[in-house]
């Protein structure tokens, strides 16, 4: 079965619906690769996806040892390069909510930024810096 089903909508502009769940999303190209930047474009949700899927890997460790993560945040910052124009790196900030997460816990957590699927899935010159603030 297919993951999902793109429409390309004219002007830049597509529409992309998650079969399993009916979700759809919008995405455009940026404005400085000629599009409106009204929605994400195809490499901010490259990007976003690292974060969800950091914090995602996260989350599922965290209740198989108790803790809770809600309320953590995610800020994702994408920097493109050019020649070839692609995502050059991932500045993810990830900033917990006060927390007694032991010193091992973190470990965890810290290497989970590294060997969640969508951080594997990168190509190794697309850098990714993290910083974590307990």
């Amino acid at each position: 079965m297919a993951t999902s089903h793109t429409t390309y909508l004219g002007e830049l502009r597509t529409e992309n619906e998650h079969i399993r769940s009916g979700v759809k999303i919008i995405t455009d190209a940026p404005v400085d690769n000629q599009g409106k930047g009204e929605a994400f474009s195809p490499t901010d949700l490259v990007a976003t996806a690292l974060a969800d899927c950091m914090i995602t890997i996260m989350g599922i460790k965290a209740m198989e040892k108790g803790l809770d993560l809600t309320g953590t945040v995610l800020e994702t910052t994408k920097i493109m390069s050019s020649e070839p124009r692609r995502i050059g790196e991932i500045i993810i900030e990830i900033t917990f909510p006060k927390n007694n997460f032991s010193e091992k816990d973190k470990a965890i957590f810290a290497a989970i930024t590294k060997s969640c699927p969508v951080a594997l899935s990168l190509h190794p010159e697309v850098k990714q810096t993290i910083h974590l603030n307990w």
